[in-house]
């Protein structure tokens, strides 16, 4: 069993803490600990860490390399462009194939945040040992929801195969509030986790058979690396490759995909306002982590990485302050998920500085 963990995005939804160098899964959002290290520190109860791998963007390997304490340079795979999920995930696959042919692929995203670690080493444990049984199938995990988000994408469970295995129906993208609501009252729509698991040749087949001219780029990178030939040659292979998720690419097309239901307080934490909600808050419910005098301030989460600079607020409710030393967002908590309409702003009048 080996892991491949996602860490190549930025989360622009954490602008502007979250940047280019240093993205959201080398925050200590939640802990003391980055999200990366949160997530490695996870898996050490059920994978061994020399089987752990980590794949992200040239621009981050080397900070990577530098937060995560007791991880193999060798085991942080680089790639020269950022490319979608399933081009990460295929690359993945091959490096592992090339070291055992036979291997097992738990893919987890870099910056989820999962409270009861014991239960989730279950359900993992679970779905590795029904992957070995059933080799065909692609596996992901189903997160029930506890309120309409509409910041997740979803899935349409059916009927329960065995094992614990649940046909999946349909996906669905993120929906508006009125129809997650109507997901949430259905009680056959789960969150979409963004977890998978799969033998690594079964998902380069799926891959070979949806997004078959991805597939013949993903063959062109394998033999570049058993020639072992330049980084040229495969920045050359990956600047032709075809950008899509593997959701789209794969999961909504392939026959043979089951889910498995994981309830261990599992969030993506997608936003400033998801980091609110999951916080403890004061009298006024306000998260507040900054030198702060306010009068009739609520639910209110209050950020600053200056502790000697004093904020001041007054009569402000659900709003969102986040203060870092070049910028700073004063937004509603409602709006968190426009934050990363707002990195596109930046990013087109070129304040490259603060990205």
């Amino acid at each position: 069993m080996y892991a491949l963990i996602m860490a190549g995005g930025v989360g622009a939804r954490f602008w502007p803490k979250s940047r280019l160098r240093t993205p959201k899964h080398l925050l200590k959002i939640i802990n003391d600990k980055t999200m990366l290290e949160n997530t490695v520190n996870r898996l050490d109860s059920i994978i061994k860490r020399d089987d752990c791998y980590i794949i992200t963007n040239k621009e981050q390997k080397d900070n990577i390399f530098a937060n995560v304490e007791n991880f193999k340079e060798d085991n942080i795979i680089a790639e020269p462009f950022g490319r979608n999920t399933a081009a990460a995930i295929g690359y993945g696959a091959i490096k592992l194939m090339l070291k055992d042919e036979d291997a097992t692929m738990v893919v987890l995203p870099a910056d989820h945040y999962i409270k009861n670690t014991e239960e989730f080493a279950r359900v993992i444990n679970n779905t590795v040992e029904y992957c070995k049984a059933h080799q065909e199938c692609l596996i992901t995990i189903g997160i029930e929801p506890s309120h309409p988000e509409t910041g997740y994408g979803y899935l349409q469970v059916g009927k329960e195969t065995d094992s614990g295995a649940y046909e999946v129906r349909s996906f669905a993208e993120k929906p508006n509030f009125a129809t997650a609501v109507r997901f949430l009252e259905s009680g056959d729509f789960f969150w979409n986790s963004g977890m998978f698991i799969w033998k690594a040749e079964t998902i380069l087949k799926e891959i070979k058979k949806h997004i078959p001219d991805l597939y013949e780029s993903l063959m062109n990178l394998k033999q570049a690396l058993i020639d072992k030939d330049s980084d040229d040659v495969i920045e050359r292979i990956y600047s032709e490759m075809k950008s899509i998720s593997i959701d789209y690419g794969v999961m909504e097309k392939a026959e043979k995909v089951k889910v498995f239901i994981g309830d261990f307080g599992w969030s993506d934490v997608g936003s400033w306002f998801e980091i609110y909600r999951m916080k403890d808050k004061d009298n006024n419910e306000n998260v507040v982590d900054a030198q702060l005098v306010s009068i009739d301030t609520k639910g209110c989460y209050i950020v600053s990485d200056n502790k000697d600079k004093l904020i001041t607020t007054i009569g402000i409710k659900d709003m969102a302050i986040i203060d870092t030393e070049d910028s700073l967002l004063i937004a509603p908590l409602s709006r968190s998920q426009d934050v990363k309409e707002l990195v596109e702003k930046l990013k087109a009048k070129k304040y490259n500085d603060v990205l």
